[in-house]
This record gives structure tokens, sequence and C-alpha cells, in this order.
């Protein structure tokens, strides 16, 4: 372990590791670095047909995010503050058509009276779905089941929960 990196140059630190990999592999991509909060920096890497980044439910992108946290972790002999990693702008369009499907999903749960179980996903995924759903009357979420095939259930609010849940 090196020497306590600040948040900026542990994201330069994953921005370098990323944009080494990219190049490796043969694709041609911008790799850049942005600030989100005072905890958080995001590599974002743009370029053309850059699929193979992002996997199916973007399961390759969180391979890479994670790649990237566990090479800063090595590099730093403090903490690591929190890195993102996005491809092409996934993340958003991933976030905004999990926000119009949680909604249909709240929707069908208010009419029925019925909770649904949705797909297993990924955590940052299931914090969308936790969100949007916590901006609609009359639903409420938890989260079930083990990683990697942790999933979230939209409830009509005041549902009773299993007592072995536990929410993201």
């Amino acid at each position: 372990m090196g020497e306590v990196l600040s948040l900026e140059e542990q994201g330069e630190s994953a921005r370098e590791f990323i944009e080494g990999l990219i190049e490796e592999i043969g694709l041609e991509a911008t790799v850049s670095l942005r600030v989100v909060d005072s905890e958080t920096v995001e590599v974002v890497v743009e370029g053309q047909e850059l699929g193979l980044l992002v996997g199916r439910g973007g399961a390759t992108l969180g391979a890479l995010q994670e790649l990237a946290r566990t090479v800063v972790q090595s590099r730093t002999a403090g903490p690591t503050d929190r890195i993102l990693v996005d491809v092409a702008g996934y993340r958003a369009k991933r976030s905004e058509a999990l926000q119009r499907f949680t909604k249909q999903v709240a929707e069908e749960v208010l009419s029925s009276g019925t909770e649904q179980a949705l797909e297993p996903m990924l955590a940052p995924d299931r914090k969308v779905v936790h969100d949007a759903v916590s901006e609609i009357d009359g639903v409420e979420t938890r989260s079930e089941g083990e990683e990697p095939r942790r999933y979230v259930v939209v409830a009509p609010q005041g549902t009773p929960t299993d007592p072995t849940s536990d929410d993201d």
C-alpha cells in the first residue's frame, strides 16, 4: 500500500486503470473523471460500440467498477471513497428505464392490492427502485434474498414484512 490518496487522486488512479484496460482490449474510447460530490468520483467512458464493457444488465460494468475500486484500494493506505464507473451513459439510461418500470409496477400493486417481486438486480438498481417507490403514496418496498439473487418486492403500504428481510 502507498500513501493516503485524496478523492481526486483515487479517481485519477481508477481512470488510468480503466483507460489501460480499454487499450488492452483494443477498444477506442475517451475516459474522463467527474467529481460527483465530496465523497464520490465517476470514471466516464465514452465512445462507440462499448456494449462489451456494459454486458447484460450492466453485469460487466459492475465488475469493471469493482476492479477499479480494488485497484484503488491496493494503491492507498487510507479508506477509499465511492468510485463509480459509467460507460456510454448506461447508468442514467438504466435509471430512467427502471424508474418508468417501477412506476408501472407500483400502479399495478395499487390497483390489485397484491405485492410484486421484481427480478434480482444489482444494488444500484435496487436503490433506484426503492427511491422511485418512496415518491409514490400507498406503496413501499423491501429487499429480499441473498446476493447475487437479491431482489425488491413492491407492496401495498402497511403490508406485513418477512422479519428476515432487510432493506438496502
